[in-house]
């Protein structure tokens, strides 16, 4: 008789995620007007719409090494060349890095995405209805997961129910059919949300993911240094093609996990 408590407990999981993926999708769609039109975004922009305030610090750590500005050693250190910051997060990543000129990539890294100039980029951006709110990132990429969460685990209730032991007064073929609806329900609504409202984003609104996609499309035109950074931007560090560098935040990812 387990299955008279978790069935119940299927349900109501599997609905709550639903509803709350189908009101962030209806809040999207809601604020999908004519923002944005005739923005065009720069890279700073671009890397905090695509990989958030991470993004920019990598990005703006990649352009100043690629100008000699900074070295990005394979050993995971950065070493300030120039101490002259062309931009408010040029000089966000030299004051990271602090006075000795010298730090482990990482952590310049942490400090250079929680500045002020990145916060002030995301504030214009989120006027600008091009970014998600930060108290409102639980929207439809984070819907997505909780229906994903909400299938593995009527998918784990539902085993339990038909291997529990003892007696059942129902049969374990229609009582795997009950615990099929909830878990067509979720899938049925992660199904609508890949035809519907993919690709899912934390930071971009949908305007910003149009601008975004154009960027992309342009990218491919052709192959200059602008264009290899608008790829760092969109892509993350796995769009830079020098080794040295890559190794460099290779480190960076360990420093990460250590």
């Amino acid at each position: 008789m387990i299955w008279v408590l978790l069935l119940p407990l299927a349900w109501a999981l599997a609905g709550a995620a639903c509803t709350r993926l189908c009101l962030a999708a209806v809040r999207a769609a809601s604020a999908d007007d004519d923002t944005g039109r005739g923005h065009d975004l720069t890279l700073y922009e671009a890397a905090f719409l695509s990989g958030g305030p991470g993004r920019v610090a990598d990005l703006t750590m990649v352009s100043m090494a690629r100008r000699r500005r900074l070295l990005l050693a394979r050993t995971g250190w950065a070493t300030v060349v120039d101490p002259r910051g062309r931009d408010e997060m040029e000089r966000s990543v030299i004051g990271a890095i602090g006075p000795a000129g010298q730090s482990r990539i990482a952590p310049a890294r942490a400090a250079a995405a929680a500045s002020d100039a990145v916060g002030g980029l995301a504030d214009r951006l989120v006027r600008a209805g091009l970014a998600v709110p930060d108290g409102s990132r639980t929207t439809v990429a984070a819907g997505v997961r909780q229906v994903r969460a909400a299938a593995a685990a009527v998918l784990a209730l539902g085993a339990t129910a038909l291997l529990a032991p003892g007696p059942s007064d129902m049969p374990r073929d229609l009582l795997a059919l009950w615990f099929a609806l909830p878990l067509a329900l979720t899938l049925g609504c992660l199904a609508m949300a890949r035809v519907e409202a993919h690709p899912y984003t934390r930071w971009a609104s949908p305007a910003g993911q149009r601008l975004l996609s154009a960027l992309t499309r342009h990218t491919g035109a052709t192959a200059d240094d602008g264009t290899c950074l608008t790829s760092v931007a969109v892509r993350g560090i796995r769009a830079v093609r020098e080794p040295d560098l890559r190794a460099a935040f290779a480190h960076r990812e360990q420093d990460t996990r250590g």
